[in-house]
């Protein structure tokens, strides 16, 4: 079931809650474009979207190898990662979407039990 499902069968009380635990927990866009062009070649952007792996194998990268090649390899890396942030916000913003409902949908069948 995808998210508006979701969210559709969520009450005016549970969505509430959900509306106020998402605006504290998405992720900004604006945060992620500044991180990506600030510190992209560190994976900073990469860590703030909770892609961990994929971060410390950039910073790695940046660290080891793009100092003997110019940092060309991280650019490229940081061109390619420009185009695909628009996607990675929106899946994490799902993402906490879907555990903030599915909290919300335990936290009730808990308390009717």
């Amino acid at each position: 079931m995808d998210n508006l499902q979701l969210k559709s069968q969520l009450n005016e009380k549970q969505l509430t809650i959900f509306n106020q635990e998402y605006d504290k927990k998405k992720r900004s866009v604006l945060i992620a474009w500044l991180l990506w062009f600030f510190l992209g070649g560190l994976g900073v952007h990469r860590f703030y979207l909770g892609k961990t792996v994929s971060g410390i194998i950039l910073l790695a990268f940046t660290i080891l190898i793009s100092w003997a090649t110019f940092f060309i390899p991280t650019a490229i890396w940081l061109i390619v990662d420009a185009f695909l942030l628009p996607k990675m916000i929106g899946d994490k913003n799902r993402e906490i979407e879907k555990e903030i409902i599915n909290q919300i949908k335990g936290v009730v069948t808990s308390e009717t039990v």
